[in-house]
């Protein structure tokens, strides 16, 4: 496609999903253009009807594992009036806050402070609109902008020019090969949604959860105490659930700066780094949580009812459904021993990966460098790496663990992410003649 007289308006970027990456990045822009500052034009594009943020884990008493200090504001403009504690403020709960004497909020209260952030800036998105493709406009020999062709949920289309695009692509959740998500194995990802949509009187006798994390965890702790007839078979291929480091040291991974060491370390080098920390945030569950489960097992021992099931050094081997539940086959790692498990349902807290934004770039895509693992090569501004032919911009918000390190996949430098891709792009717009 190439660029004629009869060109759509171009805005300065256009924003792929409206979690809470391109939430904090439509603040910036807002609190910029608040302060009479020049910033980039765009809009931002979800496919959901409203703002949502992992609705179907906001379990009652679950916590936030970073610090409320790590909002989508606070590292980058500590005065906002986007940051948690003006929300609390706003809600009448400030006070009640302090005296909890905690840097930990519970997820469905940072859930409605992201949700109270989005609909301050909702004149920057499009809801309902789904992102389909982005084609290349081409002036001369150069990709000079980006068609972002958009879906709504009539199935009309809407083609909105650009100079940039900003994926926050978010996370899709993992199953294991050959497992697929079904009326009675679900991800966790989708629990509470599963759990509502269950009879009004529904008693499930057994529950399966795969997963040694914080959110396998959860889950277990959540249906063994929801439902207190069932019995609750947690599996692991560890000797147990592991403790998160949340010392100071360890957690100066996730501080702006390192993003710059890390980004500028040498391949062997920020390997050893992931493998070092991945403690921090990978497979590993508050050691609170995990002495609560103890207890809870270890007092259902001395009292003969047993109804929660840790299988350690074990893998679901077997996995066979049925309308009325699922047969479940444990294999012991150790020993090899098989046992059978009839179940309900099956939990898989089996994790997330990256969405990849490229497969919606079409022939863009092949402009893109990469790295010897065949992910995108991504430059310390967030900016993908690509051949000179293309001069747009494509960032990525999120999926850049491998360049960026551990924080480039969770809330801790949204805030600071933020401005530095708003720089970026205001630092490659052409200045108007």
């Amino acid at each position: 496609m190439s660029a004629t007289e009869q060109d759509p308006p171009v805005s300065d970027l256009v924003g792929v999903g409206f979690g809470p990456s391109n939430v904090g990045l439509a603040i910036a822009l807002a609190e910029r253009r608040g302060r009479g500052e020049a910033a980039p034009t765009g809009v931002f594009l979800e496919r959901q009807a409203a703002f949502g943020w992992h609705r179907g884990m906001l379990l009652d008493d679950a916590t936030m594992q970073v610090s409320f200090l790590k909002d989508l504001v606070t590292q980058r403009n500590p005065a906002s009036d986007f940051s948690f504690l003006s929300y609390l403020h706003h809600v009448g709960r400030l006070n009640d806050f302090i005296n909890h004497k905690t840097l930990f909020p519970l997820r469905q209260e940072f859930h409605d402070y992201l949700s109270w952030c989005a609909d301050r800036v909702s004149d920057q998105v499009r809801y309902g609109h789904e992102v389909v493709e982005v084609l290349p406009v081409r002036t001369g020999e150069r990709i000079t902008h980006l068609d972002v062709v958009t879906q709504d949920t009539a199935g009309r289309r809407t083609v909105l020019r650009t100079r940039n695009v900003v994926f926050g692509p978010g996370l899709r959740p993992r199953m294991p090969e050959g497992v697929e998500q079904s009326a009675r194995v679900w991800h966790n990802e989708h629990l509470l949604t599963n759990l509502a949509q269950l009879p009004p009187k529904a008693a499930p006798h057994s529950f399966v959860v795969v997963g040694a994390g914080q959110s396998a965890a959860e889950v277990v702790e959540h249906l063994h105490e929801r439902f207190p007839a069932a019995h609750v078979h947690s599996v692991f291929t560890r000797y147990g659930y592991s403790p998160s480091d949340d010392s100071p040291f360890a957690n100066r991974i996730f501080d702006p700066e390192a993003v710059d060491a890390f980004h500028t370390a040498p391949e062997e080098v920020k390997r050893t780094l992931l493998g070092y920390h991945r403690n921090t945030n990978y497979s590993v569950v508050d050691p609170d949580l995990i002495d609560a489960l103890y207890r809870r097992h270890y007092a259902e021992k001395v009292h003969g009812t047993q109804r929660l099931h840790l299988h350690n050094t074990s893998r679901v081997a077997g996995l066979t459904e049925s309308p009325d539940g699922v047969a479940v086959v444990l294999e012991d790692l150790v020993t090899g021993k098989q046992t059978p498990v009839a179940a309900g349902y099956v939990v898989f807290a089996t994790g997330y990966h990256p969405a990849d934004p490229r497969p919606l770039l079409g022939s863009v895509a092949d402009l893109l460098h990469t790295t010897p693992d065949g992910l995108p090569a991504v430059e310390r501004d967030y900016r993908m790496a690509t051949r000179d032919e293309l001069t747009c911009g494509l960032y990525l918000q999120g999926g850049t663990e491998h360049t960026h390190g551990v924080s480039s996949s969770l809330l801790s430098n949204v805030a600071v992410r933020s401005a530095e891709i708003i720089d970026s792009i205001q630092a490659r717009t052409p200045v108007p003649a």
